[in-house]
């Protein structure tokens, strides 16, 4: 999950959308597929392998952002019996590339999309991506369709998964979704993502687990100034994740169940990270009672004010250190779980941005058929795990220096300015160098220059003395 999401708007000349620019060519972020990869992509656009099943009877529909056009999943939901049946269906990215080709290759070079506050350098072309792959409404598409029954309160029953043609009817959009659910003028299908939705909550508040409403942090320009904004997140987005989420954790069961997988794990956070959160929490005038868990805090943040939309973001912190654990022949790992999830849980609902879902969804479909796995998956399993780390990683430090411009060029022009601020961290050798969040905006950079130690944990008067998105730094000290 990405500690910020981040857009920007403004001519491409702009100093903050040049600065981008320049550090895509930093880090050697391909900006364009080789031709013969190119050449590839659009053949198999051509000529998908196709399943036999044909479910384009089913009305499917995706909600995705409005301006999303790589669609990764589709769903209908519907009762049965005294429950639910959810159709999950995810794109086939596996019908479009041959294994061992160079589009294959060129998946495994990059590993996943990077997001980009200004634009996506996508995992696969776009005429697949964005194209024949895509869930696009009104066009017969190839999936692994995921029905899963669900009972009265939203508890599995029954899990199946196959190869299945489907055809979305609609393209939604969460604000329409939302505004069709509030006023009542949602089709059951449509309506039951919020009754179900609730439902797989209250299970994840039953079980432990968290779900961050993380906003939406967006950098606007405006007279050759920046601003920032929050957009928090509608409901009708918490309750499409819970879909997505239960998608991933009954693969996580099916692979345990067969013996053969790869599973997103992240052990328990580690005290000392929890006490930095503490410390942002007293930053930001949050109140968190030692009694209160960190999970009852979550839940009880309004994404919409400014200090708990930041904290929200800082919370992401305690996400670092999930990975990909792989397991095979029924031996099963130590850590089976994801700790935020609570439970066994796998990525395997965005294969056309994340070159892990195409992995989990081929043993899922071996798994629901008690079958081997494919020969070109079992040869690509061991080293997955890495590519992912290394893919994760790259995503990390774009984001990472994404958000250092993004925030020197909001504060470009106020070099000089005091501000309040709390010191959240410290450096144990140089007790004179931390790090302090401020209470407006919601930044986070390094503080140095003083004589005296920084007062950990508590507020502190800095001056900013420097703000360049060229070198992606700000820089504050004691005021």
């Amino acid at each position: 999950m990405p500690r910020r999401h981040i857009r920007v708007t403004g001519a491409p000349e702009a100093p903050l959308r040049a600065a981008l620019t320049a550090l895509r060519t930093e880090l050697g972020v391909p900006e364009s597929f080789p031709p013969d990869v190119l050449a590839e992509a659009e053949q198999s656009a051509k000529a998908p392998a196709l399943p036999a099943e044909d479910a384009t009877g089913i009305p499917f529909f995706t909600v995705d952002p409005p301006s999303a056009t790589d669609l990764d999943q589709a769903l209908h939901l519907s009762r049965q019996g005294t429950g639910y049946r959810v159709r999950y269906a995810i794109a086939d990215v596996a019908a479009f590339v041959v294994p061992g080709g160079g589009l294959d290759a060129e998946a495994h070079r990059r590993v996943t999309t990077l997001y980009f506050p200004d634009e996506k350098v996508p995992l696969h072309p776009e005429p697949l991506s964005e194209g024949a792959a895509s869930l696009l409404p009104d066009q017969v598409r190839p999936t692994v369709l995921w029905t899963i029954d669900l009972d009265a309160e939203g508890r599995i029953l029954a899990v199946y998964v196959r190869r299945a043609l489907v055809r979305s009817r609609a393209k939604l959009d969460y604000a329409g979704v939302q505004r069709q659910i509030d006023d009542g003028t949602a089709e059951e299908p449509l309506a039951l993502l919020k009754e179900i939705g609730r439902l797989r909550e209250q299970l994840e508040l039953d079980r432990g687990g968290i779900s961050l409403n993380v906003p939406e942090q967006e950098i606007t320009e405006r007279d050759h100034t920046y601003e920032l904004g929050y957009r928090a997140p509608l409901p009708a987005e918490g309750w499409n994740a819970q879909l997505s989420l239960l998608t991933g954790m009954a693969a996580a069961d099916l692979m345990l169940a067969h013996g053969t997988g790869v599973l997103r794990t992240l052990p328990a956070a580690p005290d000392g990270a929890v006490g930095r959160l503490r410390r942002t929490a007293h930053a930001l005038h949050i109140d968190w009672p030692h009694h209160v868990s960190y999970a009852q805090l979550i839940r009880s943040l309004d994404p919409h004010r400014p200090d708990q939309a930041a904290f929200l973001q800082e919370c992401t912190t305690l996400l670092r250190g999930a990975g990909y654990t792989v397991f095979r022949d029924g031996k099963l790992p130590d850590i089976t779980t994801h700790s935020a999830v609570a439970a066994p849980y796998t990525h395997c609902t965005a294969p056309l941005r994340r070159l892990a879902d195409r992995y989990a969804s081929e043993l899922c479909l071996a798994a629901s058929a008690d079958d081997t796995p494919p020969d070109w998956v079992l040869a690509a399993l061991d080293a997955l795990p890495g590519e992912m780390t290394d893919g994760s990683r790259r995503a990390a430090d774009v984001e990472r220096a994404c958000v250092d411009i993004v925030e020197a060029a909001l504060l470009r022009d106020r070099v000089g300015e005091d501000f309040d601020a709390c010191v959240v961290d410290v450096e144990e050798r140089n007790p004179t160098v931390g790090t302090v969040q401020l209470e407006s905006p919601a930044v986070v950079a390094r503080v140095e220059g003083g004589t005296t130690p920084l007062p950990l944990g508590e507020r502190l008067r800095v001056r900013l003395t420097q703000a360049d998105p060229g070198a992606a730094k700000v820089r504050f000290a004691p005021a």
